[in-house]
């Protein structure tokens, strides 16, 4: 951070990235906190060297910045202090401000096999998080949720002890078996038993070192009833509302829970949600080379992405649900278990890092999913190509919880987009979003009338 943005900042205070401390007496007590939130949020800055007076930030500068940078050092490198360093050299920067030493030191994000980043030896009371401009001790249950994110082995790749083919519901895996056969007919799974396809799929795993093996997490996920799986998940749960009422007092017009009139598992709640998530979905239907309507467009294709992202990247041992929501002017998908990739790496697509990659194996052997860190851009591209706000996720750290917000809502107001249908004919669909923009502004300034462009 340089100087003139550091200004800046002292005049709007505090808030998610940015934490000023007085440092007169040497470095603060609570610095640790901070760094720990930092590390475990989405980086930030502190600053040493600011003091507050009279509710008004004032800059009192570090007496001795050249001690209180090896002093930090020196505990910054001590694990009986932070469990592990999270700051490189080029992160602590010192600069003068009136005659004042400031010490700007940058935290990063640590990444999902660092995390939890705690203080004092102790990951259940020395974890920290940042709201805001507050740090926040973590819960258990979120420490829990990071060591689970932490750890190398895929969350459904373990063993489930006590559990076997008895807990798996067989008319799910006999449903499997039929979208399979159709889409791979010829496919040399649809010979095996139960057993071994449930091998080839990951929902059933031998252990090479000690011969143990059993159903796997993923396979009681995909297929397992209902009791079974809330034996070995008690807080499991699937929510599907749809909330299409004007009535302020209707909390929902459908809902679909655990409620003992089916076999909860992702392949039932997926086939039954699609169908209504894309129910009276308002969108043209696109063309292919020889002028026949093709079977889904743009927009089925990211709803499908959504509701398989939202059920392969789920950390399904937490105590929240998944929660997909349809409105009549957005679709909401919220699932437990924070981004395992950077915001920012989510938008550019290209990086994928499964949570539970033989759940997503079994939706792809459906046609199901992308692997290659694509799916998200096919929902940036349907949304974009619809003139729609884009796509917002949100990763809600005081929940532990990832959403997806999918407004249908237009970028061009729809008097405008209405009269430019009406000049422009039927070239209007196949304008670019760039082209529609300039027509926009070319409307708006009066360039574009009725006789044409």
């Amino acid at each position: 951070m340089d100087v003139e943005t550091l200004l800046q900042r002292l005049d709007i205070g505090e808030d998610q990235d940015l934490e000023f401390k007085s440092a007169d007496g040497g470095l603060p007590k609570d610095l640790w906190e901070t760094v720990s939130a930092f590390a475990n949020t989405d980086g930030g800055y502190i600053v040493l060297g600011v003091s507050e007076s009279k509710g008004k930030l004032i800059i009192s500068g570090v007496s001795n910045p050249n001690g209180a940078q090896k002093n930090f050092w020196d505990i910054h490198n001590n694990p009986q202090k932070l469990n592990a360093p999270i700051c490189s050299n080029s992160d602590v920067q010192v600069s003068k401000v009136d005659g004042h030493s400031l010490i700007t030191i940058w935290v990063p994000r640590a990444a999902r096999s660092q995390r939890p980043v705690y203080i004092n030896n102790n990951p259940m009371t020395g974890t920290y998080k940042r709201n805001y401009e507050g740090d926040y001790r973590c819960t258990p249950e979120e420490v829990r949720q990071m060591l689970r994110d932490a750890n190398d082995d895929p969350q459904d790749f373990q063993i489930l002890e006590g559990f076997d083919l008895t807990d798996l519901d067989s008319e799910t895996l006999k449903s499997f078996r039929q979208r399979f056969s159709s889409r791979e007919p010829d496919h040399h799974w649809l010979g095996l038993d139960d057993r071994n396809l449930l091998c080839r799929l990951g929902g059933w795993r031998r252990e090479r070192t000690t011969g143990k093996e059993g159903l796997t997490l993923a396979g009681l996920l995909m297929f397992g009833s209902e009791r079974s799986i809330q034996d070995a998940l008690p807080h499991y749960q699937l929510d599907y509302q749809e909330r299409l009422s004007d009535d302020p007092e209707t909390r929902w017009t459908y809902r679909l829970t655990l409620d003992g009139r089916w076999e909860p598992n992702l392949f039932n709640f997926y086939y039954r949600v699609y169908g209504r998530l894309i129910n009276d979905l308002d969108v043209p239907f696109q063309l292919d080379k020889d002028a026949v309507r093709r079977g889904e467009t743009h927009v089925h294709e990211a709803l499908r992405e959504a509701l398989v992202n939202t059920l392969i990247h789920a950390d399904h041992q937490s105590t929240r649900p998944i929660v997909v929501i349809k409105i009549s002017d957005r679709f909401l998908f919220s699932n437990p278990g924070r981004l395992r990739i950077p915001l920012q790496r989510l938008y550019e697509g290209g990086v994928s890092d499964a949570r539970n990659p033989n759940l997503q194996k079994m939706f792809q052997m459906l046609g199901l999913g992308e692997k290659a860190g694509s799916g998200f851009e096919k929902i940036l591209r349907a949304w974009r190509e619809q003139q729609w706000l884009i796509p917002f996720v949100s990763e809600k750290l005081d929940l532990e919880v990832t959403s997806v917000a999918l407004p249908m809502v237009s970028l061009i107001p729809e008097d405008v987009e209405r009269e430019l249908k009406e000049i422009v004919g039927n070239d209007y669909c196949h304008l670019t979003e760039l082209d529609r923009i300039v027509l926009v502004l070319a409307h708006r300034s009066g360039e574009i009338n009725n006789m044409g462009v």
